[in-house]
């Protein structure tokens, strides 16, 4: 599992015109799944995500986690984070999990969120999203479930 997360002051995603998911103070994540996942990887990676010391305390130190400062969460699914380059010009997307089991981990990884308390909002897995933010700091961190 990858994740790409920003650290926000707002964020929001919208489908068709419609917001669908919007947050102030938190963390904007995107997530891909890839073929290789499994339940434990999203465990790790909730678990990384919820705990992950990125907001400054009161003398101005990253120490502070998502959980600490009550943030909340807009996760939006991102299969494009497997998209490998190394060949051509276009992307492969062949380490992607496909999208139905990709789909229930990503709504397995939300649900491990909430059950920590957090406020998650969701864009729509599958469909066209545009996504706005505005990245706090900026802080910017990249996660792989492979790599811990």
């Amino acid at each position: 599992m990858k994740v790409v997360v920003q650290r926000v002051s707002g964020a929001k995603v919208t489908v068709a015109g419609d917001v669908i998911g919007e947050i102030k103070t938190g963390l904007m994540v995107l997530v891909g799944v890839g073929q290789e996942d499994r339940e434990q990887d999203l465990f790790w990676m909730a678990d990384k995500l919820a705990g992950l010391r990125i907001f400054e305390d009161e003398t101005g130190k990253m120490n502070l986690s998502v959980e600490d400062i009550k943030g909340s969460i807009l996760s939006v699914s991102q299969f494009t984070l497997y998209g490998d380059c190394r060949k051509g010009r276009r992307p492969n997307f062949m380490a992607a999990a496909k999208p139905e089991i990709a789909e229930s981990l990503y709504e397995q990884f939300n649900e491990r969120l909430r059950a920590r308390g957090l406020q998650v909002e969701t864009g729509r897995f599958g469909s066209m999203m545009d996504v706005s933010l505005v990245n706090d700091g900026p802080v910017t961190i990249i996660l792989d479930s492979n790599n811990d």
